[in-house]
């Protein structure tokens, strides 16, 4: 069930209207939710039904032993059992395949069957849960007393799919609060992120990946060297407003639930540089990453920073690993890896400075950031090695025509860049609008869209991108 999908909002609707009149009993809300989380499971295979509530029962249980137990070594061998479980998780339903074939390569044999992968990727649901028993045993919470609310929380519908990654200890006290209402002001701002939402996912980003973006990484010497580059550029604006359209539905429809989920992009394109750029995309898996890998790795409190540095480096390559089990995305995560430990260490050489405030130097920065991200990201989208080397070499041919970009193509790419870089000011205002005006004129807005969804979307939802992840 695709968040884009009409029976997506219908099941939305029916979680609405079932949850609302019993929320005040919060066994009843809880169960309500819980319902829909595994009936949203079960929408992708009945399999979830019996790997997820075990896999959260297990790492209740060991919360509650790391809330209970003092003795170093015991918390220890309870976060790790953690731990191992979900990577276990993680390897067995989708990097089996990558083991095996490698594992036929080094040997030269045929590469074994494996018949335990499933539509739905689950690392949002490991990584999510993770947050849980990693926070016990940091000390940074108290174990969620309560099984029904636990594993509501780390099975919440919304998330499932690409996230945003929210913290167990976070999400489980709103939920277990009664007595909440929704105000028609925070219903409003909700329909808004989820009609925002499906217009970027719609007019922009499945429009861009149907008419260009998906054509020049699949035969890109069918393209002059100026197409394929707008092509990446094409790509670039494709990927954000993809994920960050399912991340505008997912948190609109929490809200219509009355519970918040972190926000998940900061228009990332207008970055200074590459630390900062990993602090507007994707902020839950950076943060997540940062304070579950990156200081989790040895050697941070040295007094080398070299391991500073290699520590940015391994954690950025890890996760191009957990985007996939390929070349592609190793290549992808070093690149990260390498510019970030670059980065910080020419500003410590510098005695960590200020940004400049010089508006040429800002923009060169900008310039050279979101050049140095589109060109990484020939290599996350590429199918091959071998590919994404075709679409860089197709650009350095330095021909030039503009043949295959048509009119509607261009003004596309003209009304996503102009988006993205419009003052937030701007935005704000428009939700505001949109909130202040009464209901059946916000129905009117919601249903222009779908009826412009319907025209420009012709061959259907696209699944999100992150979706395989």
């Amino acid at each position: 069930m695709l968040l884009s999908s009409s029976l997506y909002f219908v099941f939305l609707t029916a979680v609405f209207l079932l949850y609302w009149p019993v929320q005040r009993w919060r066994t009843a809300g809880l169960s309500v939710l819980l319902f829909a989380n595994l009936f949203f499971y079960a929408k992708w295979d009945l399999f979830y039904l019996a790997l997820i509530p075990s896999a959260a029962l297990i790492d209740y249980s060991i919360g509650l032993g790391l809330g209970r137990f003092t003795n170093p070594h015991t918390r220890r061998t309870l976060v790790t059992s953690s731990v191992l479980m979900n990577l276990a998780i993680l390897a067995s339903f989708k990097y089996m395949p990558f083991f095996l074939a490698s594992w036929a390569g080094l040997t030269h044999t045929k590469p074994a069957e494996w018949h335990w992968t499933f539509p739905l990727g689950i690392s949002f649901y490991c990584f999510q849960s993770l947050t849980y028993t990693i926070d016990l045993y940091r000390k940074d919470g108290k174990p969620v007393r309560s099984l029904l609310t636990h594993i509501t929380s780390v099975t919440f519908f919304p998330t499932t799919l690409s996230g945003p990654i929210t913290r167990v200890l976070t999400l489980a006290p709103q939920m277990e609060k009664t007595g909440r209402t929704l105000a028609d002001s925070d219903s409003g701002r909700a329909l808004w992120r989820i009609g925002l939402g499906l217009l970027k996912k719609f007019l922009i980003a499945d429009y861009l990946a149907e008419n260009l973006a998906n054509r020049v990484f699949d035969t890109p010497n069918l393209y002059t060297g100026l197409e394929a580059l707008i092509g990446v550029y094409a790509y670039a604006l494709q990927l954000y407003y993809d994920f960050s359209g399912y991340s505008d539905i997912a948190i609109g429809s929490a809200q219509l639930l009355g519970l918040k989920l972190p926000e998940n992009f900061n228009r990332p394109y207008q970055s200074l540089n590459i630390s900062e750029f990993w602090r507007r995309w994707h902020i839950s898996l950076s943060n997540w990453l940062r304070d579950y890998l990156y200081f989790s790795l040895p050697g941070l409190r040295s007094k080398w920073k070299l391991f500073t540095y290699t520590n940015l480096f391994v954690t950025m390559l890890l996760g191009g690993l957990w985007h996939g089990a390929s070349g592609n995305f190793v290549i992808w995560g070093a690149l990260h890896g390498a510019a970030l430990a670059i980065h910080h260490g020419f500003r410590a050489a510098r005695g960590n400075p200020a940004p400049s405030t010089n508006p040429a130097v800002r923009f060169l920065s900008r310039l050279l950031t979101i050049h140095f991200v589109v060109f990484a990201w020939v290599f996350f989208r590429a199918s091959s090695l071998d590919n994404a080397v075709e679409v860089l070499s197709r650009i350095a041919s330095l021909t030039a025509s503009l043949a295959n970009i048509s009119l509607p193509i261009s003004v596309v790419i003209a009304v996503a860049v102009v988006a993205h870089y419009l003052p937030r000011k701007v935005a704000d205002f428009c939700s505001g609008l949109f909130v202040k005006v009464p209901f059946y004129a916000q129905a009117a807005v919601l249903t222009l869209l779908v009826l412009a969804i319907e025209y420009v979307a012709v061959t259907g939802a696209a699944p999100f991108l992150y979706t395989k992840f």
